[in-house]
């Protein structure tokens, strides 16, 4: 997520029609079975497996409902509302759509995963399939405070970073032989010490009620940036290639680039995040700023596929977006905006600047969606 006043943006922004009781049976007509998405042999660009035709990922943010609940706060009374919200999704013209796993949800202690969450993450997968959907799965969300186990912020870094590894591996576990799962990314927005409480693992004010932000440790013990990072993304990736050696990983990190000039990545630096298989990055075009904003960009072309994984009309106009989406083109493999469950007829009924916001931004990706995004 993004950060400050983004965020608080973002949540006010997020709309989303009355949900219907009762469980719905999955899409009535299911679409045409997924291919696996791989990186091309020259690690350019995304490749349909068994195709080589060449894929642009195109979709949506599914992180939060209009009263802020996160997706495992209601998926397991209202599944009707996540499978109407996916149709919605693919009426739009996404190809994928990215889900936020929180940590509490997922795992019942250190060494063991809660099953109730991992058979429903097996709905989703399933939901996917037959939709029609991509999933990038980006997961140990600690967004909503009270539902970080008091056992998990208790865990000094090795043991935490056991825990995630458990995490990923379980999820993994549910997801591996889909190719509806596109990617898994391993966690929203990862930071170093540094800031306000640098001892905690929640980095920053609540935006909202929400904590987007979290440390991947509170102690550098003497080490380099490059040293813990490194040591991270190896844990989990080798965590998760136990299990699943096929789907892709990333991580989706702020672009500091963006916000300081001559910054360079971290995590997705060559040789610190070589386990990765592709650049997720969350821009957030600036108004008369395009120029510098697209510079910040090109940083992050480091010869893998570069994903804007995060993207919405918030510091820019809706034509300055669209323009750095039309500009970005030649830099770029995907797009993933946000929708929250309102379609853009029942957006246009509420008569509310976010709500037309809204509205217009959805029909403008509606008739974005690239050629080379549909599957």
């Amino acid at each position: 997520m993004p950060s400050g006043r983004l965020a608080s943006v973002l949540l006010m922004l997020a709309c989303i029609g009355p949900a219907p009781s009762g469980r719905a049976d999955e899409p009535k007509a299911s679409a045409p079975p997924l291919a696996r998405i791989r990186v091309s042999e020259d690690k350019s660009h995304f490749v349909l497996e068994g195709s080589n035709r060449r894929f642009v990922l195109w979709g949506f943010n599914y992180d939060h409902d209009d009263a802020g609940r996160l997706l495992e706060d209601y998926w397991a009374d209202e599944w009707d509302t996540v499978v109407e919200d996916f149709r919605e999704m693919k009426e739009l013209g996404a190809n994928v759509v990215r889900v936020h796993l929180q940590t509490g949800k997922f795992l019942k202690s250190a060494d063991a995963a809660d099953e109730a969450s991992l058979k429903r993450l097996g709905d989703l997968v399933k939901l996917a399939e037959a939709t029609g959907l991509y999933l990038d799965l980006t997961g140990l969300g600690c967004y909503h405070k009270q539902d970080v186990p008091a056992w998990y912020d208790a865990l000094d870094e090795s043991a935490r970073w056991d825990a995630q590894a458990v995490f990923w591996k379980a999820v993994a576990g549910v997801c591996k032989e889909s190719p509806a799962v596109f990617c898994y990314d391993l966690m929203n927005e990862p930071v170093l010490t540094g800031g306000k409480n640098p001892e905690s693992w929640l980095a920053g004010d609540p935006l909202g009620d929400k904590y987007f932000v979290q440390r991947i440790t509170t102690d550098m013990k003497g080490r380099k940036d490059r040293e813990i990072v490194g040591a991270w993304i190896e844990r989990l990736t080798s965590a998760i290639k136990q299990v699943d050696d096929r789907t892709l990983i990333t991580v989706g990190v702020i672009p500091w680039a963006q916000v300081f000039k001559g910054a360079k990545p971290l995590f997705h630096d060559p040789e610190v995040g070589k386990s990765l298989d592709f650049v997720a990055v969350h821009f957030y075009p600036k108004a008369g700023k395009l120029d510098e904003t697209l510079e910040a960009l090109k940083v992050y072309e480091v010869g893998k596929p570069l994903v804007i994984e995060e993207i919405f009309p918030l510091g820019a106009s809706l034509e300055e977006t669209e323009t750095f989406i039309e500009r970005s083109k030649s830099h770029v493999d995907g797009w993933v905006s946000f929708y929250w469950g309102k379609t853009i007829a029942e957006c246009e009924k509420t008569a509310d600047i976010p709500h037309a916001v809204t509205a217009a931004w959805l029909k403008r990706l509606r008739d974005l969606a690239p050629a080379d995004s549909r599957p």
